[in-house]
């Protein structure tokens, strides 16, 4: 495995909410995950579930946001996201919310250098084959972000 401070540009899972406040909130404290992401700093892993679920979660009324809207913050990052298609699912940590658990599956099935959340149930897990699962502040630190 790769020591974290030799990877250039790491493959990264980034959990439903942490992609949204990176996209919804651009003064937010995760905005920066966006910008990595933009000048290709990152690669934000993707997998057909866990698209399903950004789809789901934007089109939440708390939201507000009309599909144009919605269109648009796909557009924001979509284009810089590497699909993973997901093979046989082999054994994992089961995380205590069973919604997550496709977030480890794209993990593992990705050979993913990071899983960036601030979900606690993830959180609890701490690492999936070698991918550890830290904070978006965490992450910042590695990425080197002011």
């Amino acid at each position: 495995m790769v020591a974290q401070a030799e990877i250039v540009q790491p493959r990264v899972v980034v959990d439903t909410n942490v992609i949204l406040s990176a996209l919804l909130f651009r003064s937010g404290r995760v905005s920066w995950i966006s910008d990595a992401w933009k000048s290709r700093r990152i690669i934000p892993l993707v997998s057909k579930e866990t698209l399903v679920e950004l789809l789901r979660v934007l089109a939440y009324p708390k939201f507000k946001l009309t599909p144009l809207e919605q269109q648009t913050v796909l557009e924001a990052f979509l284009p810089y996201a590497e699909t993973v298609p997901i093979r046989n699912i082999q054994t994992l940590p089961v995380c205590r919310d069973p919604h997550d658990q496709k977030i480890l599956i794209l993990a593992k099935q990705s050979g993913a250098d990071f899983l960036v959340t601030g979900d606690t149930d993830l959180l609890a897990v701490k690492s999936i084959k070698g991918c550890p699962i830290i904070t978006p502040e965490h992450f910042s630190k590695i990425v080197k972000v002011n």
